[in-house]
């Protein structure tokens, strides 16, 4: 049985170009790039040339980026580390709901040490709204945080209005762009941002490295110290292999991003077309402000980790929500935030293609999945209410719509 891998949002394989790139530096080009001698200074340019190619693909400066251990460390130090030195502005911080776990624990832990968080509504897609984040900020607000898109349902943010909108009121924003990095283009300077986190594993990078993209005049507090690397934000011995592969990564997207993206809107939108064909699902997030290969969908009256299970015996590997998430049992906090219910969160299935889907894998999983969420509604607990369900009509959570 060919096995087919539809969780390109958890993570990505590394490309076999990266992996050429980062073999020298495991083996022969090994050393300390704080060291003099030219074993140390072969490494240090490594890693330079490396942060100038994690920037180019942002449109930053190299001196602006910092790398760290992986996105959720590039999360922790953007808001832990600017809060913790801008807290003598004011200690209100506001944010998005539908944020990544990295994000919303780091807030979380700053309000146990007396800071305050205000959370934002979002609508039915995801979208924050400028009017949204503009009656949130207070005169003690110093930074406002919303993703750059949402990892569950795809949704692209408004990013720049938003900043926009922080900006003229003095405050930072920082937005989380580990899903969408590599995969859209992102400009900083356009969006107008003064920190961004970005994750190699995300884009055909290796796992444990990511990076911060901090804005010149942007203060932060160090949460590593030791030997003060990394304009002495985030001290430790670089991880020289994995960071030269981010920067390998960073320099295939620049020049695939593009051409690959649209490659992946048309699978993407096939597939989409022909899931809602099943009875009594709907599409999670915006039907097209969404990122290139996600598709979210929920099924009634089936569980999402059963419809899990079904698909990997069938060889298919996707998600019923974000993977740092799915060892708990709550439903996810993105889909109950737009909207709904917990039985209809538990019903969802996160689809994301990727640089190695093919138009097969998605005829293979259009095959398998009708029958699957068939024999999942035969033995589910609420098989009576399913076969009430009037024909000629469309599920959009909730009540029936006519078509």
């Amino acid at each position: 049985m060919k096995r087919v891998y539809l969780d390109y949002s958890s993570t990505t394989p590394v490309d076999e170009r990266v992996v050429e790139a980062m073999m020298p530096y495991f083996t022969e080009k090994y050393g300390n790039p704080t060291s003099f001698y030219s074993f140390g200074q072969e490494a240090k340019q490594a890693v330079e040339e490396a942060r100038a190619k994690v920037a180019e693909l942002i449109n930053a400066s190299p001196e602006e980026i910092i790398f760290t251990s992986g996105g959720t460390e590039a999360c922790n130090l953007a808001i832990k580390g600017f809060a913790l030195k801008n807290k003598k502005r004011g200690k209100h911080i506001v944010v998005s709901k539908i944020e990544h776990f990295a994000v919303l624990e780091a807030c979380r832990w700053l309000a146990e040490r007396g800071f305050e968080v205000s959370y934002l509504d979002v609508d039915e897609y995801g979208f924050v709204e400028p009017g949204t984040l503009e009656q949130a900020i207070r005169e003690d607000t110093i930074l406002a945080i919303v993703n750059h898109a949402n990892n569950e349902i795809g949704t692209i943010e408004p990013i720049k209005e938003l900043a926009e909108v922080a900006q003229d009121r003095g405050v930072a924003f920082f937005s989380d762009a580990c899903i969408s990095n590599g995969s859209v283009e992102i400009d900083v300077e356009e969006l107008g941002v003064d920190l961004l986190a970005m994750s190699a594993h995300k884009m055909y990078g290796p796992k444990g490295v990511g990076a911060l993209y901090v804005a010149k005049g942007t203060r932060l507090e160090a949460l590593l110290h030791g030997g003060g690397q990394e304009r002495k934000l985030r001290s430790g011995t670089e991880n020289v292999p994995g960071i030269v592969g981010f920067g390998r990564a960073a320099e295939i997207a620049k020049k695939e991003m593009r051409s690959e993206a649209e490659r992946l809107m048309k699978l993407r939108d096939e597939l989409i077309r022909e899931v809602l064909k099943i009875p009594r699902t709907r599409l999670n997030g915006h039907p097209e402000k969404r990122l290139p290969g996600n598709a979210n969908f929920a099924f009634a009256f089936i569980e999402g980790e059963g419809l899990i299970l079904e698909l990997d015996f069938e060889g298919i590997s996707a998600s019923t929500g974000s993977a740092c998430s799915s060892p708990t049992l709550e439903p996810s906090h993105v889909l109950t935030a737009i909207g709904l219910s917990h039985a209809e969160a538990h019903g969802s299935l996160r689809v994301t293609l990727g640089r190695f889907s093919t138009r097969e894998d998605v005829k293979r999983l259009l095959e398998v999945l009708p029958r699957v969420v068939k024999r999942l509604r035969e033995i589910s607990p609420f098989k009576e209410s399913f076969e009430d369900y009037v024909e000629g009509t469309e599920w959009k959570g909730g009540e029936h719509h006519h078509v």
